[in-house]
């Protein structure tokens, strides 16, 4: 990202002097910073998704084995990526479409879809029965899913705002130190996710023993 906005003021002093203007220049240059972007977002999209289900894993070891280990949570997650990064793929889509729906559809879709990383991570399922079994348990649940995505989101954008605050004058280095700072902060979600999860799996259990018929 860093070197993208880099690129980008370049791009930009092209085109400060509009006599001088070299269209071909302008042209390559904008080719170069759509390739660039994309890849970038690829990258981006692939570590993100393999830090969360590392989390996850983490997260989730911990909760039921009382240790774990980052290497073997990696090494886990790797192995499940390809579900993951079409799950997260679909869940996108699917997104996007909401919020261009008038917003609430999109809300409604984050809150379905809320736990599948944590599905696929704990359950052996693939891409759709890890859609259909986050709704199942976030259902009759949708207020306090919302309500714990609003404080995380809350949290991660006060600490980018205090970061990016505090290291906006040194520039593009300080944009570095920025991400630096707040992928402190970007954990919580899935942590959090995960803790939420196993709550949710709690009252699934619950549940199933309440509505079982008595021994006879």
């Amino acid at each position: 990202s860093t070197v993208l906005a880099t690129y980008t003021q370049h791009l930009q002093s092209l085109l400060t002097d509009p006599t001088s203007i070299d269209l071909n220049l302008v042209l390559a240059s904008l080719g170069v910073l759509l390739v660039a972007a994309i890849i970038v977002g690829l990258v981006s999209w692939v570590i993100s998704t393999i830090a969360n289900g590392t989390c996850v894993k983490c997260a989730s070891d911990i909760i039921e084995k009382g240790s774990a280990s980052l290497e073997e949570a990696f090494g886990f997650t790797v192995r499940k990526l390809i579900t993951l990064l079409a799950a997260s793929f679909l869940v996108g889509v699917l997104l996007f479409i909401g919020f261009l729906l008038l917003v609430v559809p999109g809300i409604i879709f984050s809150i379905m879809f809320a736990l599948f990383v944590p599905v696929i991570i704990n359950e052996n399922v693939g891409v759709l029965d890890s859609l259909s079994r986050s709704k199942r348990l976030v259902n009759h649940r949708w207020l306090i899913t919302f309500v714990l995505f609003l404080i995380i989101g809350m949290v991660n954008i006060f600490v980018s705002a205090i970061t990016l605050f505090v290291t906006s004058p040194f520039g593009i280095v300080g944009s570095l130190i920025s991400s630096i700072i707040s992928s402190f902060a970007a954990p919580i979600l899935p942590i959090a996710l995960t803790v939420y999860y196993y709550s949710m799996l709690g009252r699934e259990e619950q549940q199933r023993f309440t509505l079982a018929p008595p021994p006879f």
